[in-house]
């Protein structure tokens, strides 16, 4: 297991990308995974630095592992910020046009869609948010 904090602020994204991106290459993940797990990473991120703390600012942690059986990377994105289970927002209508659609909620949409696990917990006083991609012909 590996794991980054970091300020939970927009400037310090590429740095939790790239940490990220260095653990799955030395997994050898195919760059299919690495760029949709990239699309997670950046959408649970900005929403952390967006809103967690809002007005001000705290930590984010972003923690990966891999378990063999089968075969899967696993992260969980951390913050002390205000309690907040992103899985109780109703999936956006995405059949509707874009101007009709309530604004929020396609960045998870999209989380829920791209891994084939999604958790949430809030547990002494961290939200922590827990995806599961599986890897080399696992559930994918």
């Amino acid at each position: 297991m590996k794991e980054i904090t970091v300020k939970a602020v927009t400037e310090n994204l590429d740095r939790v990308t790239d940490f990220a991106n260095a653990f799955m290459e030395e997994l050898g993940c195919s760059m299919r995974n690495i760029m949709r797990i990239d699309v997670v990473i950046d959408e649970v991120f900005a929403n952390v630095s967006g809103y967690a703390y809002a007005p001000g600012t705290g930590d984010f942690t972003l923690r990966l592992s891999i378990e063999e059986d089968p075969k899967r990377i696993q992260l969980s994105f951390i913050d002390s910020g205000i309690p907040f289970d992103p899985l109780k927002r109703e999936d956006p209508d995405t059949k509707l046009d874009a101007a009709h659609r309530l604004i929020g909620g396609l960045g998870i949409f999209v989380v829920k869609k791209t891994m084939d696990e999604v958790s949430y917990r809030y547990e002494n006083g961290h939200n922590i948010l827990t995806v599961a991609k599986y890897l080399d012909g696992g559930k994918s």
